[in-house]
């Protein structure tokens, strides 16, 4: 049955492998668990719901990897997409949660529209190099900027914008901790760093006062996901700036699975001799599903995590791997108290670390090319300095379509970044104007 399913002998594998890449990968992600819940729930979102929502969307994802594609990739909501959905959408943007979860139901509904007609590659194609670089390096410096304003390392100012926090906060002191600890674990290539991390964070907000232990023990049936389910806001669906929202997730889900897919099938030895990878089709199904389940569940998008990289090197070639993890999943569904007793500070190296990676693409931008390096550098730097992934992306667009046009380099610019940025620039107007 398993060998049937799965085809371990054609990918060189067994069940014991398998399993074992399953656990790793478990243990490399298994910090969006106590992560997605803490970024979440700023937005008034029930905390506890969240973790059960957190672990149900993951482990529909994970399945759905497992066996549509065959693949050993597991999928969970993002990170750089929750902080959107909080920290822009909700919190700078003034809109509902309910609205947000409405605009990733949307998205999901149009990845599998889009996937069916094989669009989603084609948009890949059309959007320009450098601004594909360096979306993920201004979410890698938001995501930084949440975590060490949730840590309190960094804190308001009125003089200065921001400054260093009060290093009398316990707080600063345990996200450091935590921050140095992952670190070193990296480094040394230990299996599950960010999850030691947090745990010894945690431990260390203990010693610190800052956290408690929970009276009824760390065991539980998973908390109710009814303060979240299937609570949608159809109120704004008309609105030019649902469509920004809608876009905004659906671009940046869009890169962020596609790269991910790419670099863990090139590590697996899925990609053929021209460059092809045959599965790509069902995983963007299953992308865009558990997107749509996700929202439904009451939960930001769901997309594949790079950290399924580390099952892959542990040896993980089949789905297999990927149920392995979703059971994994399914254990800690009964460990709420647990997860849910992690502070913010704990969970904030996490965040630096995360954006950490995500910064490695600024490498490939061409800083000898103004009309290419001016458009990445803008929406590098405004998505942390507007406090917006949104704005990063407007900004890059336009940029990068006016400096092409007034270069007489026009016709470099696919019709779809035309498109895309007379959207932008309507939405601009609209906002000078205050319309909306």
């Amino acid at each position: 049955m398993i060998e049937k399913l799965f085809k371990l002998t054609e990918n060189k594998t067994n069940v014991r492998k398998e399993i074992i890449a399953g656990l790793i990968t478990f243990l490399t992600m298994s910090y969006i668990l106590a992560v997605n819940p803490s970024i979440l729930s700023a937005t008034g979102m029930d905390k506890s719901a969240l973790f059960t929502t957190t672990a149900l969307a993951t482990i529909i994802g994970t399945l759905l990897m497992a066996f549509l594609p065959n693949l050993p990739i597991a999928q969970a909501p993002g990170m750089g997409l929750n902080n959107f959905f909080a920290f822009s959408v909700v919190l700078t943007m003034g809109y509902s949660w309910q609205m947000a979860l409405t605009a990733v139901f949307i998205e999901g509904l149009i990845f599998i529209l889009l996937t069916f007609f094989n669009v989603r590659e084609l948009i890949v194609k059309s959007i320009p190099q450098t601004l594909k670089e360096a979306i993920p390096v201004g979410i890698g410096l938001f995501i930084t900027l949440i975590g060490m304003k949730n840590a309190g390392i960094i804190v308001g100012n009125p003089n200065t914008l921001v400054c260093m926090g009060d290093l009398a906060n316990h707080n600063v002191w345990i996200a450091m901790i935590g921050l140095i600890v992952t670190g070193a674990l990296f480094a040394m290539n230990v299996h599950g760093s960010i999850l030691i991390g947090i745990v010894i964070a945690t431990v260390c907000g203990i010693f610190f006062g800052e956290v408690h232990t929970p009276e009824a023990g760390i065991f539980s049936l998973p908390p109710s996901i009814e303060p979240i389910f299937f609570k949608f806001d159809w109120n704004h669906i008309f609105t030019f700036d649902m469509l920004v929202v809608v876009f905004t997730f659906l671009f940046v889900n869009l890169f962020d699975t596609v790269g991910t897919l790419i670099g863990v099938a090139s590590k697996a030895g899925f990609i053929d001799e021209k460059g092809n990878f045959p599965q790509v089709k069902k995983a963007l199904f299953a992308d865009a599903l558990a997107t749509t389940f996700g929202s439904i569940l009451g939960t930001s998008t769901v997309t594949s995590y790079v950290e399924s990289c580390a099952g892959v090197a542990s040896g993980g070639r089949t789905g297999l791997t990927a149920v392995s993890t979703a059971f994994m999943f399914v254990i800690a569904l009964f460990l709420s108290p647990l997860f849910l007793m992690v502070p913010a500070s704990a969970t904030a190296p996490a965040l630096i670390i995360v954006g950490l990676f995500m910064i490695s693409s600024i490498i490939k931008i061409n800083f000898n090319d103004m009309t290419e390096s001016l458009p990445a550098f803008l929406t590098i730097v405004m998505m942390p300095f507007c406090y917006s992934i949104a704005q990063g992306i407007v900004f890059g667009f336009l940029s990068y379509t006016f400096l092409k046009v007034c270069t007489g380099q026009g016709k470099k610019v696919s019709v779809a970044v035309y498109v895309i940025a007379l959207l932008f620039l309507i939405k601009m107007v609209i906002d000078a104007l205050h319309l909306v």
